[in-house]
């Protein structure tokens, strides 16, 4: 969180000018960059207005946790009131969402979201917004896990008439969802007093929450079978629900009218995307709405056969690859789910692919042709293979070409890496995919990173923290080490990835366990794929707890940057014909792919002395410490 204060303390920091200086501070040092302007400006207007009604409710000894950062994630509630409940005397918690809107209106006849004028995109109805944060936090905050009932959620829209949003109301339907505006002001003070005393300071509750241990993140393979046959499990938030809401309602309309849509789902590692996913097909499979999810990973779509149908086979049926769809009719399905969709390819043909299906059309086409409502998913960064062109400019141009509407919904918000968006921005920093250079890591309490002195201490760590199933962990490296033929069963795995006296397999390339070691498609959720080396194909689209990457001689510090050497690579998908910009930008891409998939941790080596200088540098005072 940015801020804690009492209620007093914030109201008189808003009085005298100092509030929205110090929350900048905070927020500069936390993020390392200034916040937008709409933000600053909204601390400056709502902040005020939450302070001033709770002092004047009399509870000016509550503690206020301005800008309270969700576990594992990187959205922020707006703030969060500490105090002890009236009648219980046990800790109380209010989430608070505050808007300066005026007016706001349903969307259509889903009244989880609305239109505000400013937007172009239907956002959450706030109401919906501040209860999922409360459920949120249940699930994954260790204080509130056995104590649910301390929690309820308001949205005050301060600057708002009943007259003006009084259609949002439909979403009220609990104590984690209350709406207050400006015109009810009075009863917004009331509610307050029935959650927070005004005898007691909330300084020893907000102590209590913030001590409380993050609950493990719900992992995702973990939770795929209760998610699609069973019950939601994942709550979703913000821009993720409107994404789910979006992809319901246009299914919606194409029963209702014939209709046919294109929804387009983009984010960065991390924003939950699969989720989304997962949570849709959940939905229509339990409705009964014909729906397939496709992907073009191999180790992605045979996790999620594995692991949500394992004993359901009709559920293994559902999980497809973008190539299944060559010689279907047109809209056979009323909902197809493209994740990992930047994997898309330029055709579905390969090289078993026969002559009569060798038609040239391109597998865009193909995936919006075959159902209503094709939904993509997709992080334009995360192509790493020439040829694999999904991008959002690929999918609406081909919307636009057969005259079908595109929704575009963009996820900011992300759960990998601990929630952390400093970590994110470090990794893009320091692969020269944004502009600035590398920069120090300035260790935050969301993501810890350590540089190994070699191999040898970065696997020893990896280990340690795998003792008892705390965590779990994966080791994987750039695609610069030679790959052996398959063993012979019995027979050990081939140490192929060597660095000085220390030498590891890869992971399997075929489809069946050898020696111990699971599967190519198994390797990042089977416990037994720690010991050999992955590589980008079958960690895309996965996350554990640690993860240790080694950077291999493909990409080096050379002077005051880093250089990519396409003679270094042992990936057989560049071919002569690549040219050394795809290489570059591919081999990047590779490695942002792995530096995101850690939830807790990441662990970095690189095999060259002078990249491994500049790592040393880049993360001081983080140096690794093997667990006893």
């Amino acid at each position: 969180m940015l801020l804690r204060m009492s209620a007093r303390t914030v109201a008189d920091m808003a009085r005298d000018g100092s509030l929205l200086e110090r929350l900048t501070e905070q927020f500069l040092h936390m993020h390392g960059y200034r916040p937008g302007a709409s933000e600053a400006r909204s601390w400056e207007r709502s902040i005020p207005m939450l302070a001033a009604a709770l002092n004047d409710a009399g509870l000016s000894d509550v503690e206020v946790m301005l800008e309270y950062a969700l576990p594992l994630n990187s959205k922020r509630a707006d703030a969060i009131l500490a105090g002890v409940h009236p009648v219980t005397g046990e800790p109380s918690y209010v989430v608070v969402e505050l808007k300066q809107w005026s007016q706001a209106d349903p969307h259509d006849d889903d009244p989880e979201l609305c239109h505000i004028d400013a937007y172009a995109q239907p956002v959450l109805n706030p109401a919906e917004q501040v209860r999922r944060y409360c459920e949120y936090l249940v699930n994954f905050n260790g204080a509130l896990a056995a104590h649910p009932t301390r929690v309820s959620g308001v949205a005050y829209l301060h600057n708002a008439t009943e007259f003006g949003v009084s259609g949002l109301r439909e979403r009220e339907l609990d104590d984690r969802g209350r709406l207050f505006t400006a015109q009810d002001r009075g009863a917004f003070l009331d509610h307050l007093r029935t959650k927070l005393s005004d005898k007691h300071p909330g300084a020893r509750a907000a102590d209590e929450l913030q001590a409380g241990k993050t609950v493990p993140s719900k992992q995702l393979m973990a939770l795929a079978a209760q998610e699609v046959r069973e019950r939601e499990q994942f709550v979703l938030l913000d821009a993720q629900q409107v994404a789910y809401r979006t992809v319901l309602n246009a299914v919606r309309k194409a029963k209702r009218s014939d209709h046919k849509e294109v929804v387009v789902v983009t984010g960065g590692p991390g924003t939950g995307k699969s989720v989304i996913a997962l949570s849709v097909l959940g939905e229509l499979y339990r409705q009964g709405v014909p729906a397939l999810h496709a992907t073009g990973s191999q180790s992605f779509t045979k996790t999620m056969r594995k692991v949500a149908g394992a004993r359901k086979r009709e559920v293994q049926d559902l999980f497809k690859y973008f190539n299944s769809f060559m010689t279907a009719e047109k809209n056979t399905l009323d909902v197809l789910i493209c994740d990992e969709a930047h994997r898309i390819r330029e055709t579905s043909a390969n090289r078993y692919t026969t002559a009569a299906h060798r038609t040239g059309k391109p597998q865009i086409d193909e995936l919006i042709d075959v159902a209503r409502v094709p939904v993509f998913l997709l992080d334009e960064h995360q192509v790493v293979r020439p040829g694999e062109m999904g991008t959002v400019d690929e999918i609406e141009a081909a919307a636009t070409r057969k005259g079908i509407t595109c929704q575009v919904v963009r996820l900011e918000e992300q759960f990998r890496c601990g929630g952390s968006d400093a970590y994110l921005r470090w990794v893009v920093r320091l692969l020269g995919l944004e502009p600035g250079g590398p920069v120090l890591w300035e260790p935050d309490d969301r993501m810890h990173l350590h540089v190994a002195r070699n191999p040898q201490e970065m696997e020893a760590f990896l280990e340690g923290c795998r003792v008892n199933g705390q965590f779990s962990a994966r080791m994987s490296a750039g695609y610069c080490w030679p790959w052996s033929p398959e063993p012979k069963p019995g027979d050990p795995l081939p140490a192929d990835v060597v660095i000085g006296d220390w030498a590891r397999p890869w992971n399997l390339r075929g489809e069946r366990a050898v020696s111990g070691a699971p599967p190519s498609a198994l390797w990042a959720t089977d416990p037994a794929g720690f010991g050999q080396i992955g590589c980008v194909y079958t960690a895309q689209g996965f996350e554990y707890d640690w993860s240790g990457v080694i950077i291999g001689p493909d990409l080096v510090w050379r002077g005051d940057r880093w250089v990519t050497d396409r003679t270094k690579s042992k990936d057989p998908v560049f071919k002569k014909a690549t040219s050394d910009a795809d290489v570059d930008r591919l081999i990047r891409n590779t490695y942002k792919v792995l530096l995101t998939r850690g939830m807790v941790g990441t662990v970095l080596y690189s095999t060259d002395p002078e990249s491994q200088e500049k790592l040393r540098e880049l993360v001081e005072g983080e140096r690794i410490t093997v667990p006893s």
